[in-house]
């Protein structure tokens, strides 16, 4: 029956993780993000929650993220906060892209990615 199992999967629920997003759904939370982003590490995820892709990414994001990783994590929702995206692209100088990773630090971007080059970025690196 382990076979079976092993191929089919199982009936019973998979645990799942959760990771310490902060909404951004407010322009006024980017200076906040810049002034943190000087003692600790800003992370942005612009997601688009109609977007195929942007799913796939966001959940091979979620399930390699290391939970012990000491960064400020934020979650955007593109189209709830079309306002809050366009200031993220003018505040730290990043033409706008759906799905996008942004990695803050000492006030700059210090990396971004878009799409499956996300799950490429190596955290730890920025940490």
């Amino acid at each position: 029956m382990g076979f079976l199992k092993n191929i089919f999967g199982s009936d019973e629920p998979k645990e799942e993780k959760l990771l310490p997003w902060q909404p951004l759904t407010k322009v006024s939370q980017l200076d906040e993000i810049e002034e943190r982003s000087k003692t600790k590490t800003q992370v942005i995820f612009k997601h688009s929650t109609r977007c195929g892709i942007s799913s796939m990414v966001m959940n091979q994001f979620v399930s390699m993220y290391d939970l012990d990783a000491n960064l400020d994590l934020y979650y955007l929702d593109l189209l709830s906060y079309r306002d809050v995206s366009n200031e993220v692209g003018y505040k730290f100088q990043v033409m706008h892209q759906s799905p996008q990773l942004l990695i803050i630090k000492n006030g700059t971007t210090v990396a971004h990615a878009s799409h499956g080059a996300i799950n490429d970025l190596d955290l730890e690196r920025f940490e």
